[in-house]
């Protein structure tokens, strides 16, 4: 690996960092403490700060020499709502939240990066540190963009990373076009006439119905999708009745569709709904659907061409050819990185976190982030830099 000494000087404090969000996890819009330690850190290596976008949004701004050249780098920092299983002496302190995901080792990258840029960095232009709030199904990225992100930081291109378990660590993987999947929520309501568990006749059983569709649901894939298109549909919650001996007369349905083209995209919100009046009409009850109820959907995460070239070219610099996969299987995972890429070309790139052995997968409650590879993705983001505006 090439990483400057300078970087590796910094691994010490990139690894406080990490494990100080770690220990104080925040979750979507209230990471007011993970803000403030950020801002400290931006303002100490000199970088010119901007709060509040987002609620709890940070950009800091960095610039070099005359070039108008501009891009912008992105980290997420909010937690999961997950109980932490893990007993190291850095585990969350706060009950329930957990950074299961990573983001804490995203926001002390990016920071070791901007204190190397402030410091060392050859470049001539403009670099923006986004650190964004409420990834996790909130859509923070959209809440920024709305609030006038690219209005006020006006980069040219724009950049993301994200760890990875199971890509070795040391490892990058990126490629162009879809890396990965829309995200998009759906809940029915079903509604019929409740009665007596031992009377089923006398009433409309939402229950049964229920059964039926969560069962329907699973034929839209498998039967009415392209089988050279992928798609996922996966009935997540279902919620009725409240006592032993009565059948109720609502009962709720929910879950997450996602794929990588709009088109199929479409097609799967259209056949849900289809389906569950069908299914509905056929039990002499009514279905009630919304979509996405509580915020937007996120679309497909699409690289650019010359901007994945532009990473490829940095990861190369750091890791070696032969540690970056340029033919990743995309993932079914959503990320709201993909407003971003809606406004600005650009590229999300995922660098190695090692063995998931133990059950350490993203999201799971025993996992943490690998402190040994802060430095690598610390050199990618100069790499990515220098490379692109040259001094």
């Amino acid at each position: 690996m090439n990483i400057v000494p300078e970087i590796l000087t910094l691994h010490a404090d990139m690894r406080r960092w990490r494990r100080q969000l770690h220990q104080y996890p925040e979750t979507a819009f209230e990471e007011t403490a993970t803000a403030q330690l950020i801002a400290e850190q931006l303002q100490q290596a000199g970088i010119e700060v901007h709060q509040g976008l987002a609620k709890t949004g940070i950009v800091g701004v960095l610039r070099r020499g005359n070039n108008t050249n501009s891009i912008a780098l992105r980290a997420d920092m909010d937690a999961l709502f997950i109980q932490e299983q893990n007993r190291f002496e850095y585990a969350s302190c706060n009950s329930g939240k957990m950074h299961a995901c990573g983001h804490d080792g995203h926001c002390a990258m990016l920071l070791g990066a901007a204190h190397y840029l402030a410091r060392h960095g050859r470049f001539d232009g403009t670099v923006y540190f986004v650190f964004q709030p409420a990834e996790e199904c909130r859509a923070g990225a959209h809440q920024m963009i709305s609030e006038g992100l690219f209005e006020q930081f006006p980069a040219q291109r724009v950049f993301g990373m994200h760890n990875f378990p199971d890509i070795p660590a040391g490892h990058f993987a990126v490629k162009a076009g879809p890396m990965m999947a829309s995200f998009d929520c759906f809940e029915i309501n079903l509604s019929g006439q409740a009665t007596h568990a031992a009377m089923p006749h006398l009433g409309n059983d939402v229950l049964v119905a229920a059964a039926h569709l969560i069962t329907q649901i699973q034929t839209i894939v498998s039967r009415q999708i392209d089988p050279a298109d992928a798609a996922v549909i996966s009935v997540t919650q279902i919620h009725g009745g409240n006592t032993w001996n009565a059948l109720p007369d609502s009962a709720v349905v929910r879950g997450t569709f996602r794929s990588f083209k709009n088109s199929v995209r479409e097609q799967l919100e259209q056949s849900i709904s289809h389906l569950a009046r069908s299914v509905a009409h056929g039990f002499g009850i009514h279905a009630g659907i919304r979509f996405n109820p509580e915020n937007p959907g996120y679309p497909v995460t699409v690289n650019s061409p010359s901007e994945t070239a532009s990473a490829i070219r940095a990861a190369t610099a750091v890791a070696g050819e032969h540690c970056v996969n340029t033919a990743p299987t995309p993932s079914m995972g959503a990320e709201d990185f993909a407003f971003m890429l809606q406004q600005k070309p650009g590229c999300y790139i995922w660098i190695g976190n090692g063995s998931s052995e133990g059950s350490c997968l993203l999201h799971n409650p025993n996992y943490d982030f690998n402190d040994e590879i802060l430095p690598l993705g610390a050199s990618y983001w100069t790499n990515l830099v220098e490379n692109e505006l040259p001094d």
